[in-house]
């Protein structure tokens, strides 16, 4: 969503030189958020360009809908916020059948508790540490105690958890130590400076320890 999309394969190559592991794609409907980002067309052509995992990330009304078309298009992982539909538990079915990893989101305002049913059945939890939909957003303090709850479950239900949201240098380090496995980089650290992308990721790396 951060990056330039008026060349989309270039700004592919670019973070794959520049160290990223993997690139998180969000799809914006208008209606589960109020805002719109990378349609199927955009997420057929970074898969085409790229041998890095791609992640979709789901911010639609209904994503049973087109769970089968990204899966088609190339993702290897597709969350989902499970308040997005009525049953989530079929659609995370869904997603294991495409053959692709499902994984659930978890808003700021939700509880570790109300999710508890999904984390036996996923492979990944991405905490929202801002509201989602905008680039930009001030992180939420309160997500804290949240990452250091779905941390302590990490082991038991052998899941990978991701921090999307105002992921400074400062809280990935922080993070990183404790247990959170990957960060989704974007205008807190990443995008929108005058540096490259290789400058910036080598810093992060070696700020944080990696």
């Amino acid at each position: 969503m951060c990056a330039n999309c008026d060349n989309l394969k270039q700004e592919v190559q670019s973070l794959e030189e520049a160290g990223a592991t993997r690139l998180h794609l969000d799809v914006m409907d208008g209606q589960y958020v109020p805002n719109f980002a990378l349609g199927l067309g955009d997420v057929k052509s970074i898969c085409r360009n790229t041998k890095l995992v791609t992640e979709i990330h789901m911010m639609v009304m209904e994503p049973g809908r087109y769970v089968k078309l990204f899966a088609d298009a190339g993702v290897d992982i597709i969350y989902i916020h499970p308040d997005s539909v009525r049953n989530a538990v079929d659609v995370v079915q869904q997603i294991r059948e495409t053959g692709k990893k499902p994984g659930i989101v978890i808003n700021p305002e939700a509880t570790i508790e109300s999710l508890m049913g999904f984390y036996d059945l996923v492979d990944n939890v991405l905490v929202m540490g801002v509201k989602p939909g905008y680039a930009g957003h001030i992180y939420l303090s309160y997500v804290d105690e949240k990452l250091e709850r779905l941390i302590k479950l990490k082991d038991r239900y052998n899941l990978e958890i991701m921090l999307d949201g105002a992921c400074t240098i400062d809280r990935i380090r922080q993070w990183s130590k404790k247990g959170v496995d990957g960060f989704v980089l974007g205008t807190s650290s990443l995008f929108g400076r005058q540096e490259s992308y290789k400058t910036i990721m080598d810093r992060i790396k070696r700020e944080c320890g990696e």
